[in-house]
C-alpha cells in the first residue's frame, strides 16, 4: 500500500479524488477501507438538524451491530436539511462505493462537510466513484486528510503506538475542522483508525469518552454544526487482542494522545485565529459547573477580541464567569492570565497589570486559570481568538 511517513494501521486502504463538488484542482472525495470487517464506533451532533450522513451513519451502525468495512467522506457538499431526498441521496452514494468494494452498503460510514441545503448531485459522484475505487491503495492518509478539508489551512494528522507482549497496536486519527466549532460530540469530521482485536462495545465506550475528553472541550465560535461525527474503525489486522482491563487502559490512553493532538490542531487552525486560549476552571462544585464557567470565556466575543488584540482586559473574564450560569460565590473567585493574578478573590489583583501581561499577551498561547472555590470540579476548554479575518471568511463563504 503506498503510504506516507505516517505509521499506518495493519489492514487500511486509503484512496482520494477530485470529484469536483465545490472544489477544483483538489481532492474532494476520501476513501478508506478495512481489508476484514472491523468494530465501529460513531459518536454524532447533537444538533436537532442532522445532516443525512449523520442518520445514515447512525442507521448503518444500528444494523451491523457495530461492524463496519469502509468511510466515505465528501467535502463541498453537506447533505443537510436535505430531507428525505437527501438520505435517499446519501444512501445511494453508499450504493455506488459499496458495489465497486463488493461489500454491502450497510458497512460503508458516510460524513460529509460543506454547505447547508443543497442536494447531492449524484450525477459527480456516479463520474467519480470509478476512479476513487481505481485508486484505493495509492495513496497515504496525508493526501485522504487534504481531501477532506475545507477552510482548513493544514491537513490535520497525529497517531502513535502501544507496545504489547503480543506486538504492535497502531493508532491513526484525521480530522478537518476550523470553524463552526463549538462541538457537542465530536469535531466537524474525524477519522479514528486502528488495528488492534477489540469488542464492539468497548471500541464505542473508549472512541465517546476521547471525544468527550478532546473535541468536546475546545471552541472556535460557538457553532456546533449539523454534520459534525467522528467515526472510528477497529479492524484487529495487528493481531493483537486487547481484552483485560489494564490493556484496555492503555489503549485508551494511546487514543485519547491522538484525539487531543487533533483537537489542539482545530483550534491552532481556527478561522482567522492568531491565538489558543487554554481555559483551567478548578475549585466548580462539580465538573458541570466549571465547564459552565469555562465555556462562557471561550465563547465570549468579548474575550476573544480582547486577547486577538493583545488587550489585557480581565473584566471581559470576570464578566462571562458572573453570566455562566455556574454556581460560586463571588468573592472566592481569582483569576489568572498567564500565570499573572488580575483577580484575587473577587477584587483586582492590582498593579501594572498592562506591563505585566503584555509579553504574556503577545504569545501564541495564553493561559487563563480561575478557580470559583473550593469544590472538586475541573474543566479544561481549548478556544481560539476572534480576528478580522473570521469575519471576512464567514461573510462570504458560499461564494
Amino acid at each position: 500500500m503506498a503510504s506516507d511517513i505516517v505509521p499506518v494501521p495493519k489492514g487500511f486502504s486509503f484512496a482520494a479524488v477530485g470529484a469536483g463538488f465545490k472544489y477544483s484542482g483538489r481532492d474532494d472525495l476520501m476513501l478508506i477501507v478495512s481489508e476484514t470487517e472491523a468494530s465501529a464506533a460513531g459518536v454524532f451532533t447533537q444538533n436537532a438538524f442532522q445532516a443525512a450522513p449523520v442518520t445514515v451513519a447512525r442507521a448503518n451502525m444500528a444494523k451491523t451491530g457495530g461492524r463496519a468495512r469502509a468511510i466515505l467522506v465528501n467535502a463541498g457538499q453537506a447533505n443537510a436539511c436535505t430531507g428525505d431526498e437527501g438520505i435517499e441521496d446519501c444512501r445511494q452514494t453508499l450504493k455506488l462505493v459499496a458495489e465497486g468494494l463488493g461489500i454491502a452498503p450497510r458497512e460503508v460510514l458516510p460524513a460529509s462537510t460543506g454547505v447547508i441545503g443543497p442536494r447531492m448531485d449524484l450525477d459527480i459522484w456516479k463520474a467519480a466513484v470509478p476512479d476513487l475505487l481505481d485508486g484505493l491503495g495509492q495513496i497515504g492518509p496525508c493526501r485522504a486528510a487534504r481531501a477532506i478539508m475545507t477552510t482548513d489551512t493544514f491537513p490535520k494528522l497525529a497517531w502513535s503506538s502501544l507496545a504489547t507482549p503480543s506486538g504492535e497496536v497502531r493508532v491513526l486519527g484525521m480530522a478537518k475542522g476550523s470553524g463552526m466549532i463549538a462541538p457537542n460530540m465530536a469535531t466537524m469530521i474525524g477519522v479514528l483508525l486502528c488495528d488492534a482485536d477489540v469488542g464492539s462495545l468497548w471500541w464505542h465506550e473508549a472512541v465517546a469518552a476521547c471525544a468527550d475528553a478532546s473535541f468536546n472541550s475546545v471552541t472556535v465560535d460557538g457553532d456546533t454544526s449539523t454534520n459534525d461525527c467522528v467515526l472510528a474503525l477497529s479492524n484487529g489486522a495487528s493481531q493483537v487482542k486487547i481484552d483485560s482491563a489494564e490493556g484496555r487502559q492503555e489503549l485508551l490512553a494511546v487514543m485519547m494522545e491522538v484525539c487531543q493532538a487533533l483537537a489542539y490542531m482545530i483550534v491552532q487552525d481556527a478561522e482567522g485565529g492568531t491565538k489558543i486560549i487554554r481555559i483551567k476552571v478548578k475549585g466548580a462544585a462539580d465538573n458541570a459547573q466549571a465547564e459552565l464557567a469555562a465555556r462562557a470565556v471561550g465563547n465570549s466575543p468579548l474575550v476573544k477580541t480582547a486577547m486577538f488584540g493583545e488587550d489585557a482586559n480581565w473584566g471581559r473574564i470576570v464578566c462571562a464567569i458572573g453570566r455562566s450560569g455556574a454556581t460560586f460565590e463571588p468573592s472566592r473567585v481569582s483569576v489568572t492570565v498567564g500565570g499573572v493574578p488580575v483577580f484575587t478573590r473577587g477584587v483586582p489583583a492590582g498593579g501594572d497589570l498592562d506591563g505585566l501581561l503584555a509579553p504574556h499577551m503577545r504569545r501564541g498561547e495564553i493561559p487563563v486559570d480561575i478557580e470559583l472555590g473550593d469544590g472538586p470540579g475541573r474543566y479544561v476548554l481549548l478556544a481560539s481568538d476572534l480576528s478580522y479575518d473570521y469575519v471576512k471568511i464567514n461573510a462570504d463563504y458560499r461564494s
